[in-house]
């Protein structure tokens, strides 16, 4: 049986990689920080699947502790500040998780568990500004926000780190993927929820955004900038490609997306579509949620890990807002726990 540990398991990809992982047979280890561990008590059935180690990727006594408890056999860095949005805000952090745990994380399989074939994932965030288009693996980066930085310094590192001492690090350049795991942070996320919100005809959501208001206020969602146009793809597909690269030959670099752009607009023209409602009467642009520099239209050229991994998504992307709709709808159809009497 492989023996797997996952860096960040509480977050989308590290709940989807797990689940890949265990119905393969593998014995999965689960690594992130206590509080969010507990935090998730929607996961509690998965975490029951798997052994979980509590320690925090900053540190570097809790990665040496979890490599030397478990020597797995596979690792799987998901661990991050994820959001690029808010990597302005917490830049400081995003710097210190993303890119110096990355480090201290290369540092620490080298020394405790230098055989481990180690998987770290890399952002399409990086092309930033880009210079050319589609991207594919040899495009240069341009970084536009402290996230995307962070996540250069990242894969640079892993980059020194296979060279230097040999090591078996792939990186994964993933586009932007997303499921109805995705925090409410994610515009996906909050897409959805509003055309959830739409189809209910809710008019104040019971969730907040980052300016402490709800998601959907007066009927209406507040987006930043609604001509952003990205490549959007099912987490689901994209965790089946990291499991590949851990499984090739030998440790490379590969960009897994769909190859298709779309707009924030077509993203909302799915979700309400889905409902029968005409995203114009519910969706505006605020200036607050526009990121101080944007990055370019990053759309994917994913033809190295189609002839490689023998890998292409299979869930499109109606298919994948549809779902992130339906589990909206049915969790704002799912009554509040009552409040504890004081």
């Amino acid at each position: 049986m492989t023996r797997a540990l996952i860096t960040g398991i509480t977050g989308q990809d590290g709940v989807l990689l797990a689940q890949n992982l265990l119905d393969r047979g593998y014995e999965v280890i689960g690594f992130g920080r206590r509080p969010s561990v507990l935090a998730r008590a929607d996961l509690h059935p998965l975490f029951r699947r798997l052994t979980l180690f509590y320690g925090d990727a900053a540190n570097s006594v809790d990665l040496a502790d979890a490599l030397l408890h478990h020597q797995p056999e596979e690792l799987y860095n998901l661990a991050a500040q994820s959001a690029p949005g808010a990597s302005w805000a917490q830049s400081l952090d995003t710097g210190e998780i993303t890119a110096m745990g990355a480090h201290r994380l290369f540092e620490a399989v080298r020394r405790f568990a230098p055989k481990c074939r180690l998987y770290h994932a890399s952002s399409s965030e990086m092309f930033g500004t880009v210079l050319e288009s589609p991207q594919n693996e040899n495009t240069p980066f341009n970084p536009a926000n402290p996230y995307a930085a962070a996540k250069v310094y990242a894969h640079q590192m892993a980059h020194v780190y296979r060279r230097s001492y040999g090591m078996f690090i792939a990186c994964g350049i993933l586009f932007n993927h997303e499921s109805p795991l995705r925090r409410m942070n994610f515009l996906t996320q909050k897409v959805a929820h509003g055309a959830a919100c739409a189809k209910l005809g809710i008019g104040d959501s019971p969730l907040l955004n980052e300016e402490g208001e709800p998601v959907v206020r007066g009927g209406k969602l507040a987006l930043g900038n609604l001509d952003a146009a990205r490549d959007w793809g099912h987490a689901r597909d994209y965790v089946e490609a990291m499991r590949r690269m851990v499984q090739h030959r030998q440790p490379d670099d590969f960009v897994v997306g769909t190859g298709k752009l779309r707009t924030v607009r077509d993203l909302c023209q799915a979700a309400y579509g889905y409902v029968d409602k005409d995203w114009r009467d519910f969706v505006t642009s605020d200036p607050r949620f526009l990121r101080p520099s944007e990055t370019g239209p990053t759309v994917a050229d994913a033809s190295k890990a189609q002839r490689e991994l023998d890998w292409s998504p299979t869930i499109s992307f109606d298919a994948m807002l549809a779902e992130m709709v339906d589990a909206q709808v049915a969790a704002l159809r799912t009554p509040l726990p009552a409040a504890l009497p004081r």
